[in-house]
């Protein structure tokens, strides 16, 4: 990737040849003629114009409209010009002809970016919620955040694939899943084994993960929306002048929705919070007037299958900012 003036990801020809190689649009032993030489000629340059009758033109239904989708999402990308602003206008138009796998992957191409040149391993792990879906357990008083996808493989094939799971069918001992949680005293082994997504996050109060994603929620605001934040982690929402808050998932947004307009909240769902935040605004005349002087409240919480999906994009258009007054 290379950088724009304002340190913005502009989308190179190598990161679109990436999409083409992968099994959603790379030919099979039953692709048609048209099919690969369509393939082939994106791949010498995956910026050419591409008319809609070619694509009718293929003989697989499937290709044509995977090819519909990554065309659409080429066209847009090129066309904002940089990874940044093109996520930031997908959302503030309100579509959803996108699949959310390409917007977790500009996500975590962006993050990377940003954290470039970091040795900080709890970090770069924290990073991944906002692109990658995590399972929460308690264990000793602890929240633990593992990868969602990584523990349902190992539960599904115990991490030996089509033959874990065939073992599985036949009911054959499999080995016990046994993630390990990332701390100061072994992050230095994350970096041989980041692509895995196998680590656990501890995300109990105090711990370095909090802290970490404090970190990366004013890195996030401050790229994208130019203003200077500070988040701190809060145990509750002890404010009678509450004004404004968001959640950075749907669950917490539905928490902190019912809490602000005085509902009762039944203690099973607020157990469900995992982590609560202040949002301070560095420079008082980036926020509306309304809010002036105010801190913005912010929620993570799971779900009731204790899953946990952190929406970015929540931060970027629910912020109370003068600009957009």
């Amino acid at each position: 990737m290379v950088r724009d003036e304002r340190g913005r990801l502009k989308p190179t020809d190598d990161f679109l040849r990436i999409y083409l190689t992968r099994p959603e649009l790379a030919p099979v032993k039953e692709s048609c003629d048209r099919e690969r030489k369509l393939h082939a000629a994106l791949l010498e340059n995956p910026r050419a114009a591409i008319d809609a009758t070619r694509l009718e033109k293929l003989a697989d239904s499937d290709a044509q409209e995977n090819y519909r989708v990554w065309l659409r999402f080429r066209d847009r990308l090129l066309t904002a010009g940089t990874l940044e602003s093109f996520y930031h206008q997908h959302f503030l138009d309100g579509r959803i002809d996108i699949p959310p796998l390409f917007l977790d992957q500009v996500v975590q191409v962006i993050l990377r970016g940003l954290l470039e040149g970091t040795d900080d391993a709890i970090l770069v792990r924290t990073a991944e919620l906002f692109f990658r879906r995590q399972s929460v357990s308690v264990r000793d008083s602890a929240i633990l955040l593992g990868d969602a996808d990584t523990i349902e493989m190992y539960q599904d094939s115990g991490g030996f694939g089509n033959l874990g799971r065939m073992l599985a069918q036949a009911e054959s001992p499999m080995r016990q899943l046994n993630l390990e949680v990332l701390s100061i005293n072994n992050a230095i082994f994350y970096w041989m084994r980041d692509e895995r997504f196998d680590t656990v996050l501890d995300m109990s109060v105090g711990r370095d993960a909090v802290q970490a994603l404090c970190r990366l929620l004013e890195m996030w605001t401050r790229h994208f929306l130019d203003v200077d934040v500070v988040v701190t982690a809060v145990t509750r929402i002890d404010d009678d002048r509450w004004v404004w808050h968001l959640g950075l998932d749907a669950e917490s947004t539905a928490i902190l929705n019912a809490l602000y307009r005085g509902y009762t909240v039944d203690e099973d769902r607020l157990h469900g919070i995992v982590s609560l935040f202040r949002l301070d605004f560095s420079n008082p005349a980036a926020i509306r007037a309304d809010v002036a002087g105010q801190p913005v409240y912010m929620g993570l919480a799971m779900t009731q299958s204790r899953t946990l999906k952190l929406k970015p994009q929540n931060l970027l258009l629910n912020l109370p900012l003068a600009q957009l007054a």
